[in-house]
């Protein structure tokens, strides 16, 4: 599992630190969600999620403001004793002061949101789910098609980043080339994104390196895209017998997530941007509900049954 330091939240959420004499950048956060410490302000510590981000919202804060001073100072000593990564306090407001002595002693940004409570936990919640999922990265082209996502794989040569051009100049979108680390966000979705140091950029063999951002516009590139369907390019083997109807979808597997996948044979003057185009727009058919394939089964079906 990835790591996320306090510095990338703040950054992201644009929070207030309250305690900048601390070190944020040697506090990672290891779990994606959010706990609001009001047990815990009440005293009960079992099953306490100390390894979360502790949010208080003005629940928590009108609570303490009903505690004696002994009472809240010792559910201060006792929650930032725990080792919680760090302390944001939404809306505004402003933290108390009598736990910020305690945050700088046990090493516990407090930072400050004017967010409300719900709204930075939704949008704190969808950001670590993304950032600290379980990753892998794979040799393949991953591109835009007409708003689905399309991961085009196959051996090295095979023309998968020379389909990927044909398809930037018929107004689709590249994510990465050559490496794409895929991201398990659910049990159904898959994100992937392209690594920082070749992000926008392609290989084309016999040519080097273009950037696709700079010749092609900032319309011809996306930063991160959902895995929809797999489509593999294979040499041609005449011996081998390929899908020609496609009834039963064929399925790859990544991070135990399962993908439609269809291999696509490769030989002298196949289209391979028109191939992914209808794979595309086949698959976004069979998701509202058409599939061409039952359809003309079904019409077989119904002739045979007539001259019977």
């Amino acid at each position: 599992m990835y790591g996320v330091t306090i510095t990338d939240l703040i950054k992201k959420m644009k929070l207030k630190n309250a305690t900048p004499e601390l070190d944020t950048d040697k506090i990672v956060l290891t779990h994606p969600e959010i706990n609001r410490p009001a047990l815990q302000l009440a005293g009960f510590f079992e099953h306490f999620d100390h390894e979360r981000v502790q949010l208080v919202g003005s629940v928590e804060r009108a609570y303490v403001s009903t505690l004696e001073q002994s009472r809240k100072m010792e559910v201060y000593d006792r929650l930032l004793s725990s080792k919680i990564p760090c302390l944001v306090y939404c809306r505004g407001m402003e933290p108390d002061p009598d736990i910020l002595p305690l945050a700088n002693y046990y090493d516990v940004p407090v930072m400050i949101s004017e967010q409300t409570t719900s709204d930075f936990m939704a949008e704190v919640v969808r950001w670590l789910k993304v950032e600290l999922a379980p990753c892998i990265s794979i040799h393949g082209v991953l591109m835009d098609v007409f708003g689905e996502g399309v991961l085009i794989m196959g051996e090295s040569g095979i023309g998968k980043s020379e389909s990927a051009l044909e398809l930037i100049k018929r107004g689709h979108r590249l994510v990465t080339d050559d490496v794409v680390e895929i991201r398990k966000v659910s049990d159904e979705t898959l994100i992937g994104t392209a690594p920082d140091i070749t992000k926008h950029f392609i290989e084309l063999r016999g040519i080097g390196i273009i950037d696709v951002k700079t010749l092609y516009g900032v319309e011809s590139v996306k930063d991160t895209q959902s895995i929809d369907m797999v489509i593999k390019l294979e040499d041609w083997d005449k011996d081998k017998e390929y899908d020609r109807l496609g009834l039963e979808d064929q399925y790859t597997e990544f991070l135990g997530n399962q993908v439609v996948c269809h291999s696509i044979p490769i030989r002298p003057g196949r289209n391979l941007a028109i191939i992914v185009e209808s794979a595309a727009v086949n698959y976004r058919q069979k998701k509202m509900g058409y599939n061409a394939a039952q359809e003309l089964y079904n019409r077989v079906q119904a002739n045979l049954n007539r001259k019977m």
